[in-house]
């Protein structure tokens, strides 16, 4: 869903009740772990950047919730363990249930400490 939401708090506010939950969670681990990093509004959706640059982001879609871990490295250590359907830089959860929590946890992790390309 594109949003023209001024904060992430608003976008929440949008989400459909069925994923709000979830996406307030990932909210806090992206807040908790991404130490020096800026939330932003981006593109319509929560993103959170390092040095003006967007490195990851988060929203809900019509089908599933999408995860944009945009650090290439990162997504690459990790090709065979992302949900079926999950691209170059995006992780598709088709539930909230389906989301893979430590998973998100290690990608987020090492986004911080990668230096590699953002895609």
């Amino acid at each position: 869903m594109q949003s023209d939401a001024a904060d992430v708090s608003t976008y929440l506010t949008e989400v459909p009740p069925a994923r709000r939950d979830a996406l307030e969670r990932l909210r806090a681990i992206c807040i908790e772990s991404l130490t020096g990093f800026d939330e932003v509004m981006a593109y319509g959706m929560p993103g959170y950047a390092r040095d003006g640059v967007v490195e990851v982001g988060f929203n809900s879609q019509r089908q599933y919730i999408s995860v944009y871990v945009l650090r290439r490295d990162v997504m690459e250590r990790h090709r065979g363990e992302l949900p079926k359907g999950s691209g170059k830089g995006c992780l598709r959860f088709l539930t909230p249930d389906s989301i893979d929590w430590g998973l998100l946890a290690t990608l987020l992790a090492e986004t911080v400490a990668s230096t590699g390309e953002v895609c």
